[in-house]
Formats: C-alpha cells, structure tokens, sequence
C-alpha cells in the first residue's frame, strides 16, 4: 500500500514536471505540451488504478491552485476553459491505457505504443473535442478537424511512452503493473 501512495506521488510529480517545458499555444485556447507523455506512462507502468489515481491527484493539485499545468495554470478555473475536457478525460485515458496494458503478456514496444495511442490519444481526444467545441462555441466538426494539429506530437509522445516502458520493464522485472 505505502509502495504504491509512493509511486503514484511519483508520477503526479512527473506530470507536474513535464509542465515545465514551455508550452506552445495553439491559437485555439488549448496548448500543446509534454504533460500528455507523464498521462501515458502513468497508464504503461502503473497500471489502471493507480495510473488514473495519480492523475487524479495532479488534476486535484491544481484545482487546489498549484500552477503544475504547463505554462503556470493551475486553479478551478482551468477547468472552464478550452483545455477542460482534456484534462477530464487525463485519468481515464490513463486508466484505459493501463488496462490495455494488462491484457498484454508481455511488454513489447509495439504493444504498450498501440495502448498508448488508444487511451492516451483516442481517450484523451473522445473528451477532449467535446470539450473545445462546448467551451469555444464551435461545431464538434470544426473543433475535430482543429485539434488535428496535435496529433502528430501526440503520436511521438506515444513512441516515447513506448519506449521508456520497455526500458523499464527489462530494467526493473516487476516495476511495470501491466
């Protein structure tokens, strides 16, 4: 149990982290950032529970006020804004991830990609869209086609998830949940 608090503090703390590489705006209310990487790996390596308990524990953070978001956003009021449903669907997406993961027999580089991808891409974005049009006042449709633009970046955080898992998972037998 104290093993588990302890790694799930560790990963909220490397979503925290990964909010300090700047972050680039977009010009549609919602940046890109590296945070989405610390969501996946959350997922890969902790596994479903935990891997949404730790985002849920960063997302309470800064509700609190923290400013842990990239860029120095923190406080309730991120989440009206256009990133909203984004951040809403952070810990599901780490939990599908998770449970993807454990459906695995192993860990394979292609396997914890193709996770990555659906929960912290296809998950991240079924919330995510929604959210950008209902805050932006655009149709779902114009909201799709103008989150496009972060896929690409998406996709290479997904082949880093993929291979700092793998990395882990021959480094430390036992560490990765899945």
């Amino acid at each position: 149990m104290e093993r588990s608090l302890t790694r799930i503090a560790l990963f909220a703390a490397l979503i925290a982290a990964l909010g300090l590489i700047p972050k680039i705006d977009m010009g549609i209310g919602v940046p890109i950032t590296a945070q989405t990487l610390g969501v996946m790996l959350c997922g890969t390596i902790l596994g479903a529970r935990n891997g949404a308990l730790a985002v849920l524990l960063f997302l309470a953070l800064t509700a609190l006020g923290l400013p842990l978001l990239s860029g120095g956003r923190g406080g309730i009021g991120v989440f009206t804004s256009a990133s909203a449903g984004f951040l809403i669907g952070w810990p599901i997406a780490a939990f599908v991830t998770g449970a993807l993961m454990g459906w695995m027999k192993e860990v394979s580089t292609a396997g914890t990609f193709n996770a990555a991808v659906a929960g912290g891409i296809g998950v991240v974005y079924l919330f995510g869209v929604p959210g950008i049009a209902l805050v932006a006042g655009k149709p779902l449709v114009e909201a799709f086609w103008g989150s496009m633009v972060f896929v690409p970046g998406d996709v290479v955080k997904a082949g880093i998830c993929a291979l700092v898992t793998v990395a882990v998972a021959r480094a430390r037998p036992g560490l990765v949940q899945a």
